[in-house]
C-alpha cells in the first residue's frame, strides 16, 4: 500500500470510527459489534504507526470516546481517564512488552493482571469521607457529572470506610484518615448476566423491546434523568484502581487499599513474567462462560507506580498498561477474490479469499459466501471491506459490507456460466438458489462424493491430494472403489512405500462395518445431513426398506418435508445409486441394522461445546440420539440443553444469553442416565 493508498484508507476508517462511536457513546445505538469496531481500530492504528506523519489530533486513536451528554453537567477530572492499547495475540503482547522495556534500560518488569470488565468506567471522588460526585469517562478530560444516579448502587459506598491500624499494616501503606483530603477511586459499573436475563424476561412479558447485551443496560441505566429507574435495575461494581497517592508504591497494594475502604476490586494478581501473564489470560478464558458478568479480556499493566508513570503517554494511551483482548468472533478485513468450487452434489459455491485476518484464535483466509444470491443480498464488490463472523466450530462467514470504505477501485464478483472444473454448462434448477454443474462425471463432484464418503466411514489417512492422487490413476472413480484398493496399488502412487501402502490398505479393511446411520451419510444424498440420516435410520430399520421407501413414507418422519423427501426419492432411483449400492455389497461393506432406541430425550435438542473427559464429541452426540434427542449446531431459544465441557466456545455463553439450560458433564451423565 502506498502512503497516498494509506492515507485515502486511514481517512475513511476514521470517518467510519468516528460514526459508530458516536452512535454508541452519544445515542447509546449500536450497529456493529464490538469486536468488528476493535477490528478497525486495530487496523487504523497500525497504519498510523506505519505513517506516524499523517496522525492527526481529531483521531480516533487519539482520543477516548464520545462528547459528554448535553443533559448531564459536564465535570473536568483531575487526572484524564486515559484508554487503553488493544493486543489481540501473545505476540502481540511480546511486541508491547519489547516496546516498553527500551524505557526501563532492561529492567524486569513486574505486571498486575486483571479483569477486563465489559461495563461502563466512573470516576469515583470523596471529600470529607463522602462521596462528592461520580463520573463517566466522557472524552477522557471531561465526563458526565451522574452522582445522582451512582448512589442508588448499594456496590459504592457513600462513605468510605475507616481501615483499622492493623489492617494498613497488613496492605503495607501508612494510616490515613479517610475524612481529611480528597480520594479518586475508579472502577467499572456493570449488570450480572443473570439480572440481565431476568430483567429481559421481565420485559419480554410486558411486550417491550428486548436489550442488546448487559452493557448497553448498564449504560444506559446510568445515563437515566431519573435515579429511580436507575434504582429499578440490579447493577454491580467492581474497582479496579486507586487513583490517589496513599502511599500505595504498586497497583497491587492500590487494590488492597481500595478493598480496605469497601469496594469489590475486580479480580487479578501480580504477574512476575510473561509467562505469568499468558497463564492468567489462560485460566480466565477457561473460566469466562462461567463468570456471572461479561469480560472481554486481560487489562496487564506495570505494577511499579513510578515505573508506570516515567513510561509516560503516546497520545491518550499509557505506555505502562495493556488490553490483551480474548480472540474475537467478528473482524473486518478486505476482500481479494471470489472463487468457485464444486460440491459432491455438483453445485457451486463461492469462497472469498481475504486479507488474513485473526479472529476466533485462528487466522482466517477464506470465508463461505453462500451462493450468488448471498452475493447479491451483501452487495459484495471485490476489494470491499466487511465484517466477518465465525461462531464456534462454524466456517468463518460475511455478515456485512462496508461501502463507506469504497476506494472506487472495487470490481463486481462475476457469476460463472461454466464449471471451474470440466468446463461444463451450470444450471440453476427450479426451486433452488445453487448454481449447479450439470457433468455428472466432474472430477470436482466425484472427488468430493469419494471424500464424503471417506469421511462418513471413519477412514483416517485419506486426505484430498491422495483422493486426486487415486481418482487421476484411475485406481477409484466412485466411493466403493475404495475398499478394492491394495498395497500393491497404493505403492504405485507417489508418496507411498510398502509400509505406508499396508497402512492404509489395513485402516481401509478394518471400516468395512458401518452403522446404518453413517452409511446413509456417506451416500452423499442431497440435503441428507446426520440428523437427517439418524431419523431415516430409526424409522426404516435398514438400508433395503429406505432404499424401497415411498415419499409418503418419508413425509411421515416429523423432521422431513417435501424437498428432502423428493431428494432421497430422486437418488434412490437413479442409476448411480443402483451401481453403488451393488458395489458396496461386492467389495464386501456391511450396514448393521439401526439400534433401538431408548425415547428418554424424545423431543429434546442438545448443543455440544467444549471437550468432555468421559467420552468424545462423537459420542456423546451418539448417545443422545439413541436416546431420541437430536443434536443441532447452534443455540437458539428452542434449543433445550447445553451440554458444556473444558474449554468450550461461544455457544456457553449465547445459551447464558438467551436462557437456555447449561448441563456439565456431570449433570449430563446424570440425565442420560434418568
Amino acid at each position: 500500500m502506498t502512503k497516498n493508498e494509506a492515507k485515502e484508507r486511514i481517512e475513511k476508517l476514521r470517518q467510519l470510527i468516528e460514526h459508530h462511536r458516536y452512535l454508541y457513546h452519544v445515542l447509546d445505538k449500536q450497529e456493529i459489534s464490538d469486536a468488528a469496531l476493535d477490528a478497525l481500530k486495530h487496523e487504523l492504528k497500525q497504519l498510523e504507526d506505519q505513517y506516524p506523519d499523517l496522525i492527526t489530533a481529531d483521531s480516533p486513536t487519539q482520543r477516548v470516546g464520545g462528547v459528554a451528554l448535553e443533559k448531564f453537567a459536564k465535570v473536568t477530572h483531575q487526572a484524564p481517564m486515559l484508554s487503553i492499547e488493544d493486543v489481540f495475540s501473545f505476540t502481540e503482547f511480546q511486541e508491547w512488552e519489547a516496546r516498553i522495556a527500551k524505557f526501563v534500560d532492561g529492567k524486569s518488569l513486574e505486571y498486575y493482571a486483571m479483569l477486563k470488565i465489559d461495563g461502563l468506567a466512573l470516576s469515583l471522588v470523596y471529600e470529607g469521607g463522602t462521596l462528592k460526585s461520580a463520573a463517566t469517562r466522557g472524552d477522557g478530560r471531561i465526563g458526565e457529572d451522574v452522582t445522582h444516579n451512582i448512589k442508588t448502587i448499594e456496590a459504592i459506598p457513600l462513605s468510605l470506610r475507616q481501615p483499622s491500624a492493623d489492617e494498613f499494616a497488613a496492605i503495607g501503606v501508612a494510616p490515613f484518615d479517610v475524612t481529611r483530603g480528597r480520594f479518586e477511586i475508579r472502577g467499572e459499573v456493570y449488570m450480572p448476566k443473570d439480572a440481565f436475563e431476568t430483567l429481559n424476561n421481565e420485559r419480554k412479558e410486558r411486550g417491550e423491546e428486548l436489550f442488546a447485551n448487559p452493557r448497553n443496560v448498564a449504560a444506559g441505566s446510568i445515563r437515566q434523568l431519573d435515579p429511580t429507574i436507575t434504582a429499578t435495575r440490579p447493577l454491580e461494581f467492581f474497582a479496579w484502581r486507586m487513583v490517589s497517592d496513599v502511599g500505595q508504591g504498586t497497583h497491587s497494594v492500590g487494590v488492597e487499599v481500595v478493598k480496605a475502604l469497601g469496594y469489590r476490586p475486580s479480580l487479578g494478581r501480580v504477574a512476575k513474567t510473561r509467562a505469568d501473564v499468558q497463564a492468567f489470560f489462560d485460566e480466565i478464558g477457561k473460566k469466562r462462560d462461567a463468570l456471572n458478568f461479561w469480560i472481554d479480556g486481560v487489562v496487564v499493566r506495570v505494577n511499579d507506580d513510578r515505573v508506570f508513570d516515567s513510561l509516560g503517554i503516546v497520545g491518550k494511551t499509557p505506555r505502562g498498561i495493556v488490553a490483551w483482548k480474548f480472540p474475537a468472533e467478528e473482524s473486518t478485513t478486505v476482500v481479494e477474490s471470489v472463487d468457485w468450487y464444486v460440491g459432491r452434489t455438483g453445485a457451486l459455491t463461492p469462497v472469498a479469499t481475504v486479507t488474513p485476518t485473526f479472529i476466533a484464535g485462528t487466522t482466517v483466509t477464506h470465508a463461505t459466501l453462500h451462493n450468488a444470491d448471498e452475493i447479491e443480498r451483501l452487495g459484495l464488490m471485490v476489494g470491499d471491506t466487511v465484517i466477518l463472523t465465525k461462531a464456534g466450530d462454524i466456517i468463518p462467514k460475511i455478515t456485512r459490507v462496508l461501502p463507506e470504505l469504497r476506494s472506487g477501485k472495487e470490481t463486481s464478483v462475476p457469476l460463472p456460466s461454466t464449471c471451474p472444473m470440466c468446463g461444463s454448462p451450470v444450471e440453476r434448477r427450479e426451486g433452488e438458489v445453487a448454481l449447479v454443474c450439470t457433468n455428472a462425471n466432474c472430477f470436482a463432484v466425484e472427488r468430493e462424493r469419494v471424500l464424503h464418503a471417506v469421511r462418513a466411514f471413519g477412514i483416517d489417512g485419506l486426505g484430498d491430494k491422495i483422493v486426486e492422487k487415486l481418482l487421476n490413476a484411475k485406481l477409484v472413480n466412485t466411493p466403493p472403489d475404495i475398499f478394492t484398493l491394495t498395497p500393491d496399488e497404493l505403492q504405485g502412487v507417489e508418496g507411498f512405500a510398502e509400509v505406508s501402502a499396508k497402512k492404509l490398505a489395513d485402516e481401509i479393511a478394518g471400516k468395512k462395518v458401518i452403522d446404518l446411520d453413517a452409511f446413509i451419510v456417506a451416500l452423499g444424498i442431497r440435503h441428507v445431513g446426520a440428523e437427517t440420516a439418524f431419523s431415516l435410520a430409526q424409522a426404516f430399520g435398514d438400508i433395503d426398506h429406505l432404499v424401497h421407501a415411498s415419499k409418503e413414507e418419508l413425509l411421515s418422519i416429523s423432521d422431513i418435508g417435501e424437498v428432502v423427501a423428493d431428494a432421497i426419492v430422486e437418488f434412490f432411483a437413479s442409476e448411480y445409486a443402483l451401481h453403488v449400492l451393488a458395489e458396496y455389497h461386492k467389495v464386501g461393506v456391511h450396514v448393521n441394522k439401526a439400534k433401538a432406541v431408548k425415547r428418554t430425550l424424545a423431543g429434546l435438542s442438545f448443543v455440544v461445546t467444549g471437550t468432555l473427559e468421559s467420552m468424545g464429541r462423537d459420542e456423546v452426540k451418539e448417545k443422545i440420539r439413541l436416546m431420541g434427542g437430536s443434536v443441532v449446531g447452534s443455540v437458539s431459544k428452542k434449543t433445550s440443553y447445553v451440554v458444556v465441557g473444558a474449554e468450550p466456545g461461544s455457544k456457553a455463553q449465547k445459551a447464558q444469553e438467551l436462557g437456555v439450560p447449561v448441563l456439565n458433564e456431570a449433570q449430563f451423565l446424570k440425565l442420560l442416565e434418568g
